[in-house]
């Protein structure tokens, strides 16, 4: 009789599988709001140089701050079907192998950041120390989204200390609207493991919501995206924005037939697809100012 078991991943492997180099929805969760400040911050394509900066340095931290995750929630994570078999929580790769990792992946962003101006690389660093922050706010925060909304918003302000050397009251307003879109998409993440997280302790938005998670999500989408139409208005865009915001609403009212009955797959489908609302927002930013530009 045969007893062949499939082969030991490679230390390759293991360092893709902890960076979730197969699932980049959580990057683009982060490079649409980063690229639309961008753009609105240099009034049209901010150049190569801070293009490339900030892709890859979106890149760059979400995969060190897959890193730092996996190892502050390794004893969690073990508890949750979902994330038993993360190469931290399996012991297939050891805490500090990954934190090295994480650090390697943080350095190289910081170095990208040097190349910018001084004002971006404090804003980097405080952007850092949320990131890191995190993670261990799940032990005593009910609402750990708003943290992670905090994080996920300050490639905002970097993209106009980059362009501008400040920044101004305008990317504060960005950051806000964007927080709210992070509340949403992650809320419905959390309600994928509602239950786990329950059994084992851990403080989410699904839970500290309750019976009000789905309107409170669709309440979130409605802010952020109430605010960011505000701003066009207020910087008057024209109808290409306008009808990007259209775009994302009209992905944010799919999203309310996906999580209405709370099904694990109807939740984790809406927060693995939020990247499009995003994108459909920066399409709406990059259109308007390329046709302003002609």
């Amino acid at each position: 009789m045969s007893t062949d078991t499939a082969p030991a991943p490679s230390r390759l492997q293991l360092y893709l599988a902890l960076i979730r180099w197969d699932r980049p929805a959580g990057s683009y969760l982060l490079l649409w709001p980063t690229l639309s400040a961008l753009w609105i911050a240099a009034n049209g394509f901010p150049g190569w140089h801070l293009l490339i900066v900030f892709v890859l340095g979106t890149f760059l931290m979400r995969s060190a701050g897959c890193a730092v995750n996996d190892v502050a929630d390794r004893d969690f994570d073990k508890h949750v079907k979902r994330t038993a078999q993360r190469p931290v929580t399996s012991g297939l790769l050891h805490p500090k192998e990954a934190l090295l990792l994480g650090a390697a992946l943080a350095l190289a962003a910081v170095a990208l950041v040097l190349t910018t101006n001084a004002t971006t690389v404090a804003w980097s660093v405080a952007a850092l120390a949320i990131s890191i922050f995190y993670p261990f706010t799940k032990r005593f925060f009910s609402m750990p989204q708003a943290v992670l909304g905090v994080a996920f918003s300050f490639g905002i302000p970097m993209a106009f200390a980059a362009v501008l050397g400040e920044v101004p009251a305008l990317a504060g307003w960005l950051l806000v609207g964007n927080l709210f879109w992070v509340l949403a998409y992650d809320t419905e993440y959390a309600m994928v493991d509602r239950d786990d997280d329950l059994r084992i302790g851990i403080k989410t938005s699904a839970i500290t919501l309750g019976q009000f998670d789905v309107s409170a999500v669709m309440g979130f989408y409605g802010c952020f995206l109430a605010i960011w139409a505000a701003i066009g208005v207020q910087l008057h865009f024209g109808p290409a924005y306008f009808i990007g915001l259209a775009a994302a609403t009209t992905l944010a009212g799919w999203h309310y037939l996906l999580i209405r009955e709370r099904s694990r797959d109807g939740c984790f489908k809406a927060f693995r697809l939020n990247h499009w609302l995003g994108f459909a927002v920066f399409a709406g930013v990059a259109a308007d100012h390329l046709l302003r530009s002609h």
